[in-house]
Protein backbone atom coordinates (compact mmCIF):
# COMPACT_ATOMS: atom_id res chain seq x y z
CA UNK A 1 0.00 0.00 0.00
CA UNK A 2 2.81 2.42 0.86
CA UNK A 3 4.44 1.82 -2.53
CA UNK A 4 1.09 2.38 -4.25
CA UNK A 5 0.53 5.68 -2.41
CA UNK A 6 4.08 6.80 -3.16
CA UNK A 7 3.58 6.00 -6.86
CA UNK A 8 0.29 7.88 -6.85
CA UNK A 9 1.93 10.91 -5.22
CA UNK A 10 4.72 10.92 -7.82
CA UNK A 11 2.17 10.69 -10.62
CA UNK A 12 0.15 13.58 -9.19
CA UNK A 13 3.24 15.77 -8.86
CA UNK A 14 4.31 14.95 -12.42
CA UNK A 15 0.83 15.72 -13.69
CA UNK A 16 0.82 19.04 -11.84
CA UNK A 17 4.20 19.99 -13.29
CA UNK A 18 3.17 19.05 -16.83
CA UNK A 19 -0.04 21.05 -16.46
CA UNK A 20 1.84 24.27 -15.75
CA UNK A 21 1.39 26.74 -18.60
CA UNK A 22 4.41 27.36 -20.81
CA UNK A 23 5.72 30.92 -20.25
CA UNK A 24 4.77 33.06 -23.21
CA UNK A 25 8.40 33.95 -23.89
CA UNK A 26 9.00 30.25 -24.58
CA UNK A 27 6.29 30.07 -27.25
CA UNK A 28 6.11 30.98 -30.92
CA UNK A 29 2.47 31.82 -31.65
CA UNK A 30 1.21 31.43 -35.23
CA UNK A 31 2.24 33.99 -37.82
CA UNK A 32 -0.75 36.31 -38.31
CA UNK A 33 -2.14 37.51 -41.63
CA UNK A 34 -2.31 41.08 -42.85
CA UNK A 35 -5.71 42.78 -43.23
CA UNK A 36 -6.97 43.90 -46.66
CA UNK A 37 -4.65 46.57 -48.02
CA UNK A 38 -5.48 49.98 -49.44
CA UNK A 39 -2.80 49.28 -52.03
CA UNK A 40 -0.14 46.64 -52.62
CA UNK A 41 2.22 45.52 -55.32
CA UNK A 42 5.82 45.22 -56.41
CA UNK A 43 8.02 48.31 -56.73
CA UNK A 44 11.14 48.35 -58.92
CA UNK A 45 13.90 49.37 -56.50
CA UNK A 46 17.68 49.07 -56.89
CA UNK A 47 17.33 46.44 -59.60
CA UNK A 48 14.99 44.19 -57.61
CA UNK A 49 11.24 43.88 -57.04
CA UNK A 50 10.13 44.96 -53.56
CA UNK A 51 6.73 43.78 -52.37
CA UNK A 52 4.80 46.30 -50.29
CA UNK A 53 1.33 47.02 -48.94
CA UNK A 54 -0.25 50.13 -47.43
CA UNK A 55 -3.09 50.48 -44.93
CA UNK A 56 -5.07 53.39 -43.47
CA UNK A 57 -4.28 57.07 -43.82
CA UNK A 58 -2.47 59.75 -41.86
CA UNK A 59 1.19 60.29 -40.96
CA UNK A 60 3.24 57.50 -42.58
CA UNK A 61 4.88 54.76 -40.54
CA UNK A 62 6.97 51.99 -42.08
CA UNK A 63 7.15 48.59 -40.38
CA UNK A 64 10.33 46.62 -41.11
CA UNK A 65 10.38 42.91 -40.24
CA UNK A 66 13.22 40.77 -38.94
CA UNK A 67 15.65 38.53 -40.79
CA UNK A 68 14.21 35.33 -42.36
CA UNK A 69 10.68 36.67 -41.77
CA UNK A 70 8.21 38.67 -43.88
CA UNK A 71 5.63 41.42 -43.49
CA UNK A 72 2.91 39.05 -42.31
CA UNK A 73 4.52 39.10 -38.87
CA UNK A 74 3.05 42.60 -38.42
CA UNK A 75 -0.50 41.31 -38.82
CA UNK A 76 -1.45 42.07 -35.20
CA UNK A 77 -0.09 45.62 -35.25
CA UNK A 78 -1.32 46.89 -38.63
CA UNK A 79 -5.09 47.09 -37.91
CA UNK A 80 -4.71 49.33 -34.87
CA UNK A 81 -1.94 51.51 -36.26
CA UNK A 82 -3.90 52.01 -39.49
CA UNK A 83 -6.65 53.76 -37.54
CA UNK A 84 -4.43 56.84 -37.20
CA UNK A 85 -1.54 56.33 -39.65
CA UNK A 86 -0.72 55.37 -43.19
CA UNK A 87 0.99 52.07 -42.44
CA UNK A 88 3.49 50.75 -44.98
CA UNK A 89 4.93 47.24 -44.82
CA UNK A 90 7.53 45.79 -47.15
CA UNK A 91 9.31 42.48 -47.55
CA UNK A 92 13.07 43.04 -47.38
CA UNK A 93 15.10 42.00 -50.42
CA UNK A 94 15.16 38.24 -50.82
CA UNK A 95 12.54 37.84 -48.07
CA UNK A 96 8.89 36.98 -48.49
CA UNK A 97 7.55 38.16 -51.85
CA UNK A 98 10.50 40.43 -52.71
CA UNK A 99 13.25 39.36 -55.09
CA UNK A 100 16.99 39.93 -54.86
CA UNK A 101 19.99 40.22 -57.14
CA UNK A 102 23.57 39.02 -56.80
CA UNK A 103 24.63 41.74 -54.34
CA UNK A 104 25.56 40.36 -50.90
CA UNK A 105 23.06 41.10 -48.14
CA UNK A 106 23.96 44.19 -46.14
CA UNK A 107 22.13 46.60 -43.88
CA UNK A 108 23.14 49.72 -45.82
CA UNK A 109 21.90 48.09 -49.04
CA UNK A 110 18.56 47.14 -47.45
CA UNK A 111 18.23 50.64 -46.02
CA UNK A 112 18.63 51.99 -49.55
CA UNK A 113 15.78 49.66 -50.59
CA UNK A 114 13.54 51.33 -48.00
CA UNK A 115 14.44 54.74 -49.41
CA UNK A 116 13.71 53.49 -52.92
CA UNK A 117 10.25 52.31 -51.87
CA UNK A 118 9.58 55.63 -50.11
CA UNK A 119 10.50 57.43 -53.33
CA UNK A 120 8.26 55.10 -55.34
CA UNK A 121 5.34 55.82 -53.01
CA UNK A 122 6.05 59.55 -52.80
CA UNK A 123 6.79 59.49 -49.05
CA UNK A 124 9.38 62.17 -48.16
CA UNK A 125 9.60 61.21 -44.48
CA UNK A 126 8.17 58.50 -42.23
CA UNK A 127 8.35 57.07 -38.75
CA UNK A 128 10.11 53.71 -38.73
CA UNK A 129 9.28 50.73 -36.54
CA UNK A 130 11.82 47.94 -36.92
CA UNK A 131 12.17 44.48 -35.44
CA UNK A 132 15.61 42.81 -35.29
CA UNK A 133 17.16 43.21 -38.77
CA UNK A 134 14.41 45.76 -39.47
CA UNK A 135 15.53 47.76 -36.43
CA UNK A 136 19.14 47.67 -37.65
CA UNK A 137 17.96 48.88 -41.06
CA UNK A 138 16.11 51.68 -39.26
CA UNK A 139 19.27 52.67 -37.39
CA UNK A 140 21.21 52.68 -40.67
CA UNK A 141 18.57 55.00 -42.15
CA UNK A 142 18.73 57.29 -39.11
CA UNK A 143 22.50 57.58 -39.54
CA UNK A 144 22.69 58.02 -43.29
CA UNK A 145 19.40 59.77 -44.16
CA UNK A 146 18.05 61.39 -40.98
CA UNK A 147 15.86 63.77 -42.96
CA UNK A 148 13.81 60.78 -44.16
CA UNK A 149 13.11 59.36 -40.67
CA UNK A 150 10.80 61.32 -38.37
CA UNK A 151 11.33 58.92 -35.44
CA UNK A 152 12.63 55.39 -34.87
CA UNK A 153 11.29 52.55 -32.70
CA UNK A 154 14.10 49.98 -32.80
CA UNK A 155 13.13 46.64 -31.25
CA UNK A 156 15.77 43.93 -30.73
CA UNK A 157 18.62 45.50 -32.67
CA UNK A 158 22.34 44.99 -32.10
CA UNK A 159 25.18 47.37 -32.84
CA UNK A 160 27.76 44.71 -33.72
CA UNK A 161 27.93 40.90 -34.02
CA UNK A 162 29.24 40.64 -30.47
CA UNK A 163 25.85 41.77 -29.21
CA UNK A 164 24.15 38.58 -30.41
CA UNK A 165 23.68 35.40 -28.37
CA UNK A 166 24.05 31.87 -29.75
CA UNK A 167 20.51 31.41 -31.09
CA UNK A 168 21.25 27.75 -31.85
CA UNK A 169 20.73 27.13 -28.14
CA UNK A 170 17.18 28.52 -28.26
CA UNK A 171 14.32 26.09 -29.05
CA UNK A 172 12.06 29.04 -29.88
CA UNK A 173 14.52 30.52 -32.36
CA UNK A 174 15.10 27.12 -33.95
CA UNK A 175 11.34 26.76 -34.33
CA UNK A 176 11.26 30.18 -35.99
CA UNK A 177 13.95 29.16 -38.50
CA UNK A 178 12.00 25.98 -39.34
CA UNK A 179 8.80 27.97 -39.77
CA UNK A 180 10.68 30.43 -41.95
CA UNK A 181 11.45 27.64 -44.42
CA UNK A 182 7.76 26.84 -44.91
CA UNK A 183 6.88 30.53 -45.31
CA UNK A 184 9.77 31.07 -47.72
CA UNK A 185 8.61 28.14 -49.86
CA UNK A 186 5.08 29.55 -49.92
CA UNK A 187 5.98 33.16 -50.75
CA UNK A 188 9.34 33.33 -52.51
CA UNK A 189 9.98 33.42 -56.24
CA UNK A 190 12.89 31.03 -55.48
CA UNK A 191 11.15 28.60 -53.10
CA UNK A 192 13.90 25.95 -53.14
CA UNK A 193 16.73 28.24 -52.10
CA UNK A 194 15.98 28.62 -48.38
CA UNK A 195 19.19 26.92 -47.23
CA UNK A 196 21.29 29.24 -49.40
CA UNK A 197 19.20 32.19 -48.20
CA UNK A 198 19.83 31.33 -44.53
CA UNK A 199 23.56 30.86 -45.17
CA UNK A 200 23.85 34.28 -46.81
CA UNK A 201 21.80 36.05 -44.14
CA UNK A 202 23.89 34.28 -41.47
CA UNK A 203 27.04 35.66 -43.09
CA UNK A 204 25.59 39.16 -42.77
CA UNK A 205 24.68 38.51 -39.13
CA UNK A 206 28.23 37.32 -38.40
CA UNK A 207 29.88 40.40 -39.92
CA UNK A 208 27.44 43.33 -39.62
CA UNK A 209 26.69 45.89 -38.33
CA UNK A 210 29.87 47.38 -36.85
CA UNK A 211 28.83 50.59 -35.11
CA UNK A 212 30.87 52.33 -32.43
CA UNK A 213 29.56 54.61 -29.72
CA UNK A 214 30.65 57.54 -31.90
CA UNK A 215 28.58 56.22 -34.82
CA UNK A 216 25.50 55.92 -32.62
CA UNK A 217 26.14 59.32 -31.04
CA UNK A 218 25.71 60.90 -34.48
CA UNK A 219 22.04 59.86 -34.60
CA UNK A 220 19.81 62.91 -34.20
CA UNK A 221 16.50 61.19 -34.92
CA UNK A 222 14.18 60.72 -31.93
CA UNK A 223 14.79 57.08 -31.02
CA UNK A 224 13.57 54.46 -28.61
CA UNK A 225 15.80 51.43 -28.17
CA UNK A 226 13.44 48.61 -27.24
CA UNK A 227 13.95 44.97 -26.37
CA UNK A 228 12.35 42.06 -24.58
CA UNK A 229 13.36 41.13 -21.06
CA UNK A 230 13.73 37.50 -22.20
CA UNK A 231 15.30 38.06 -25.62
CA UNK A 232 17.05 34.86 -26.66
CA UNK A 233 19.03 36.59 -29.43
CA UNK A 234 20.23 39.98 -28.15
CA UNK A 235 22.53 40.60 -25.18
CA UNK A 236 21.07 43.05 -22.66
CA UNK A 237 24.35 44.93 -22.31
CA UNK A 238 24.35 45.72 -26.04
CA UNK A 239 20.81 47.09 -25.84
CA UNK A 240 21.80 49.31 -22.92
CA UNK A 241 24.97 50.40 -24.74
CA UNK A 242 22.99 51.61 -27.75
CA UNK A 243 20.44 53.45 -25.64
CA UNK A 244 23.23 55.19 -23.75
CA UNK A 245 25.15 56.11 -26.90
CA UNK A 246 22.28 57.62 -28.92
CA UNK A 247 21.57 61.16 -27.71
CA UNK A 248 18.34 61.40 -25.70
CA UNK A 249 17.27 57.89 -26.70
CA UNK A 250 14.61 56.14 -24.67
CA UNK A 251 15.20 52.63 -23.32
CA UNK A 252 12.24 50.27 -23.02
CA UNK A 253 12.25 46.63 -21.92
CA UNK A 254 9.02 44.79 -22.63
CA UNK A 255 8.14 42.31 -19.86
CA UNK A 256 7.71 38.55 -20.12
CA UNK A 257 8.43 38.30 -23.85
CA UNK A 258 11.29 37.35 -26.13
CA UNK A 259 12.62 38.23 -29.58
CA UNK A 260 9.11 37.47 -30.89
CA UNK A 261 7.29 39.93 -28.68
CA UNK A 262 4.90 41.12 -31.40
CA UNK A 263 3.51 37.57 -31.58
CA UNK A 264 3.69 36.66 -27.89
CA UNK A 265 2.08 39.83 -26.48
CA UNK A 266 0.69 41.66 -29.51
CA UNK A 267 -1.39 44.19 -27.61
CA UNK A 268 1.50 45.11 -25.33
CA UNK A 269 3.77 45.57 -28.35
CA UNK A 270 1.18 47.61 -30.25
CA UNK A 271 0.47 49.82 -27.25
CA UNK A 272 4.18 50.58 -26.90
CA UNK A 273 4.42 51.51 -30.59
CA UNK A 274 1.32 53.73 -30.32
CA UNK A 275 2.74 55.44 -27.23
CA UNK A 276 5.95 56.10 -29.14
CA UNK A 277 4.16 57.44 -32.23
CA UNK A 278 2.08 59.75 -30.02
CA UNK A 279 5.13 61.00 -28.08
CA UNK A 280 5.60 64.77 -28.20
CA UNK A 281 9.04 66.32 -28.06
CA UNK A 282 9.64 69.99 -27.26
Amino acid sequence: MRAFLLGLLVALVASSVSAQPVPRWMTLPPTPTLPPAVSSGHAPVNGISVWYATFGSGPPVILLHGGLANSNYWGHQVPELAKTHRVIVMDSRGHGRSTRDAKPYGYALMASDVLGLMDHLGVPQAAVVGWSDGAIIGLSLAMSHPQRVSRLFAFAANSDPGGVKDVNKSPVFMEFIARGEKEYEALSATPRQYKKFVEEISTMWATQPNWTAADLAAIKVHTWIVDADRDEAIKRENTEFMAAAIPDAGLLLQPEVSHFSMLQAPQQFTDDVKRFLDRKWD
